[in-house]
């Protein structure tokens, strides 16, 4: 039997609090993390892109079942990110092949994906106000 204390720290279906955060919407579980708006321009960039693929993947999966409250725990999770202010973070993707700038919005947990390219296409762009997609 659970004392008061460890149901208090325990979801009812017995999935405790600190191993994943759920959520429900529509009578539905999913676990909770960052929502990536929009995937779809991750995963068409990686098909145009096969070496960028694995490197793309993992980011994603990080994202998904992060809590991340500033850019600093972002780079905590990815250290050679480098955040360019507040809200945006250049990724290295591919050993710093390619780049990818997202933006956060932390209060909402949403990353907004601004821009996914070469190194070169990167270095013509101005990272701290491109909106690629």
């Amino acid at each position: 039997m659970h004392s008061s204390a460890s149901l208090s720290e325990t979801h009812p279906d017995h999935f405790p609090k600190w191993e994943i955060s759920l959520a429900s919407q529509i009578g539905k579980w999913h676990i909770v993390g960052v929502r990536i708006i929009a995937r779809s321009t991750i995963d068409s960039y990686a098909v145009r892109h096969p070496l960028t693929k694995a490197s793309l993947d993992h980011w994603v999966l990080v994202a998904r079942s992060a809590k991340w409250k500033s850019t600093s725990e972002v780079q905590a999770a990815f250290s050679k990110a480098k955040a360019l202010n507040g809200e945006r973070v250049r990724f290295e993707v591919a050993g710093g092949n390619h780049r990818m700038i997202v933006a956060f919005r932390f209060d909402l947990q949403i990353a907004f994906v601004k821009f996914i390219g070469t190194h070169a296409n990167y270095d013509r762009v101005d990272a701290l106000t491109v909106s690629q997609f």
